[in-house]
C-alpha cells in the first residue's frame, strides 16, 4: 500500500489482489467453527430492540400511520446503508473494532471520538435499563402519583422488595452471570429469548387492540399528522432520534463480526435483523396507537397501568410489565459487551485481548456492573440526562462516523454515489438531531 493507504497499481497491485483474497479465505477458514449465523441475527436484533420499543407508539401518534411507516423504513434503510459502509472499510483495512476503523481514517482522535460516544450511549442505556427494571418491579412516583411495582402488588411492601435490595439481587444473581461471558456469541440464547419477549409484547398488544376493535371501543387512527390541533412541524423532527436510537446497533457490529464463522455473512445478518426491527416497531406502533389512541403516553407502560381496572386487565398489565423487565435484563449484557470492550481499548490500548486477561476482565466487569447499579439506585432521575446525550451520540455512531469514513476514503474504494449518499446521510442526521435537541430543550425550559 502507499502512504495514503491506497492499493498500489501496476504489477504490485496485480500481486496484492490475489494475496489479499488468499488471506481473506484463510481467515474465514480459521473461523469456520466460529459463531453461528442465527446467533449473529439474534444479537444484532437484541442490540436494536431495547428500551425504545415503548416509545414507538407515541411517535406514530405524532407522525400518523403512513408517515410513521415511511420514517421507520427510511431510518432502517439508512442504518443498513451505513453499516454496509462500515463493513466495506473493515474488510479493506486491518482493524477489527469500530474505534480502530475510525483510527485508520482519522488517526487517534477518531478512535477516541468513537470510544467516548460508545461510552456515553451504552453506559446511559445500562443505567436506564436498571432504572426501568426498578420502576417495573418496585414502583415509581411521578407527578404526585404513586405507581406500585409488581413486587408490592403481589407481596405487599417489605424491605426486601424496595428498589435497592431488589436491584441488588438481580445484579448479583441474574446480570452478573450474563456479563461474565467472554464471547458475544455466548449471549445468543439470551438474545433469542429477549426477541421472543418483544414479540410476545407485540402479540398481547395486537390481541387487545383487535378485541377492542370488535367491541367497538377502538380509537380512531390518523393517517397523517394533526397539524390543526396539537402537532407542529418541529415536533415531527423529535420522532427521528427516537427511531435512530431504536435502530442503533453499530456499536456491536465489530464484536459480532469478529466471532462470526463467515464474516462475509454479516451483511445478510444485519439485513435480517433490520427487517425484524421494522416488523416489531411498526406492529407495536400501529396496535399500540389503535389500542390507546391520542391518550398514548411517551411510555406505553403507563397506559397499560392506567387500564388495569379489571382482573384480566391487571393480569395482562403484569404480564406486559414483567416481560418488558425481563427483556431489558437480557438486553443489558449485549450492550455491556461493547461498552466494556471500548473502555478497555481506550484505557489499555497496548494490552492483549481483554477476554484472555482474567484479572482485567473481572475487575472491569465488576466495576461497570457496580457503577450502573449504584447510579440507578442513587440518582434515578439521571436518565433524563442520558436520554438527551444518548440521542445525540447515537446519531454520530449510526450516521456521522460511517459517512465520514466514506468521505475520507483512505482506501480509494468509495464511488461518487457513495460519497453523495454519505453527504445526504450526514446532513439529514445533523439537521434532524439539531432540531430535536432544540425542541426538547425548549419544551423542558417551558415546563
Amino acid at each position: 500500500m502507499t502512504q495514503q493507504g491506497k492499493p498500489n497499481e501496476g504489477a504490485g497491485g496485480l500481486l496484492a489482489a490475489p494475496l489479499l483474497e488468499d488471506q481473506n479465505k484463510s481467515l474465514e477458514d480459521q473461523r469456520s467453527g466460529g459463531a453461528s449465523f442465527s446467533g449473529a441475527v439474534f444479537n444484532i436484533s437484541t442490540t436494536m430492540i431495547g428500551a425504545g420499543i415503548m416509545s414507538i407508539p407515541a411517535t406514530i401518534k405524532v407522525l400518523g400511520i403512513i408517515p410513521g411507516l415511511m420514517v421507520i423504513l427510511i431510518v432502517a434503510f439508512s442504518v443498513d446503508l451505513t453499516a454496509e459502509f462500515m463493513l466495506r472499510y473493515t474488510n479493506s483495512g486491518r482493524s477489527e473494532t469500530y474505534a480502530g476503523l475510525l483510527a485508520e481514517s482519522f488517526g487517534p482522535w477518531g478512535s477516541v471520538a468513537v470510544q467516548l460516544c460508545v461510552i456515553v450511549t451504552n453506559l446511559g442505556c445500562l443505567i436506564i435499563y436498571f432504572i426501568i427494571i426498578g420502576d417495573v418491579l418496585c414502583g415509581s412516583q411521578s407527578g404526585g402519583n404513586l405507581h406500585l411495582g409488581i413486587l408490592q402488588e403481589w407481596f405487599g411492601t417489605h424491605w426486601w422488595n424496595t428498589r435497592a435490595y431488589a436491584l441488588l439481587f438481580i445484579a448479583l444473581f441474574v446480570m452478573l452471570p450474563l456479563v461474565m461471558v467472554r464471547r458475544v456469541d455466548s449471549l445468543r440464547h439470551s438474545s433469542a429469548i429477549s426477541i421472543l419477549l418483544a414479540v410476545a409484547f407485540v402479540i398481547i398488544s395486537s390481541a387487545m387492540a383487535i378485541y377492542t376493535l370488535f367491541k367497538g371501543k377502538s380509537h380512531e387512527l390518523r393517517l397523517f399528522p394533526d397539524f390543526a390541533n396539537q402537532v407542529s412541524v418541529l415536533d415531527l423532527f423529535t420522532t427521528v432520534p427516537v427511531l435512530v436510537t431504536g435502530f442503533g446497533f453499530h456499536v456491536n457490529v465489530h464484536p459480532i463480526r469478529a466471532e462470526l464463522g463467515k464474516p462475509s455473512d454479516m451483511s445478510s445478518a444485519i439485513r435480517i435483523s433490520v427487517t425484524i426491527g421494522i416488523a416489531i416497531y411498526f406492529a407495536i406502533g400501529f396496535f399500540g396507537y389503535l389500542l390507546f389512541g391520542d391518550s398514548i403516553m411517551a411510555d406505553i407502560l403507563v397506559n397499560f397501568d392506567q387500564n388495569a381496572d379489571s382482573a384480566i386487565g391487571q393480569l395482562l398489565n403484569d404480564i406486559v410489565r414483567l416481560s418488558y423487565a425481563v427483556h431489558l435484563l437480557l438486553v443489558y449484557p449485549i450492550m455491556n459487551f461493547s461498552l466494556r470492550a471500548n473502555i478497555d481499548e481506550l484505557v489499555f490500548p497496548n494490552k492483549p485481548n481483554l477476554a484472555s486477561d482474567t484479572p482485567r476482565f473481572l475487575s472491569m466487569t465488576l466495576i461497570l456492573l457496580s457503577l450502573t447499579y449504584v447510579v440507578a439506585v442513587a440518582i434515578p432521575n439521571i436518565w433524563y440526562f442520558f436520554q438527551f446525550m444518548g440521542s445525540t451520540t447515537v446519531v454520530f455512531l449510526s450516521f456521522i462516523f460511517p459517512g465520514a469514513i466514506i468521505l475520507r476514503d483512505v482506501y480509494g474504494i468509495s464511488t461518487r454515489r457513495d460519497k453523495i449518499v454519505a453527504v445526504l446521510v450526514i446532513l439529514l442526521a445533523v439537521m434532524t438531531s439539531s432540531i430535536a435537541v432544540y425542541t426538547n430543550l425548549n419544551s423542558s425550559i417551558q415546563n
